[in-house]
């Protein structure tokens, strides 16, 4: 039996990142509050942000269908999400640089009312920029939709000197996790 998939997302880099999977899919965007909850940790807000999109999806789909979830943050001393202005992407990148954050991936998959939410979280390290390197970057417009104000499959990747963890979840979709996540649910 084929699984009707549907992507709680309109995220063109968790398209792609389905499509490598080898999965087709149609895309249904949440359309929730994403206040993150701070009296929660990190780990736990983008948690409970990713199961929230999966449950505001899946009560629009039908129920055996399989609804995926995704949430990314960017730990640095403080929760980075997307920015909010070019000042921010600046403040962010200037923030990051010479450091190491985390990036943790949030993904939550609900297929036929059985539902599991895992946490990626990877090691990213920045090599020190130099003067005028964010606002540059920034300019490009690449950062703007970006948690943290950079991709790593993009021009943030010149910035980036280590990772510790998966590639693909800081790109918004650990592919693996979600591949074992998805095999598991659908037995």
């Amino acid at each position: 039996m084929s699984m009707n998939y549907v992507l709680a997302s309109q995220s063109p880099r968790r398209q792609e990142l389905l499509r490598q999977m080898g999965l087709e899919f149609t895309v249904h965007p949440a359309d929730i509050d994403e206040t993150m909850p701070p009296e929660l940790s990190p780990k736990e807000a983008v948690a409970q942000l990713s199961r929230r999109k999966a449950e505001a999806v899946a009560c629009e789909c039908a129920p055996e269908d399989c609804v995926i979830a995704a949430d990314t943050i960017v730990v640095c001393g403080e929760i980075l999400g997307k920015p909010r202005d070019e000042a921010d992407a600046v403040r962010m990148l200037t923030m990051l640089s010479g450091r190491t954050h985390q990036v943790m991936t949030a993904v939550t998959v609900r297929c036929g009312g059985r539902a599991d939410t895992q946490v990626s979280v990877t090691d990213v390290t920045f090599r020190a920029l130099e003067p005028g390197e964010a606002e540059r970057y920034t300019a490009t417009g690449e950062p703007m939709d970006k948690a943290g104000a950079y991709g790593i499959q993009g021009g943030g990747a010149l910035f980036i000197e280590r990772i510790e963890g998966d590639y693909y979840g800081v790109m918004g979709l650990p592919i693996c996790m979600l591949h074992t996540m998805l095999r598991r649910l659908e037995q």
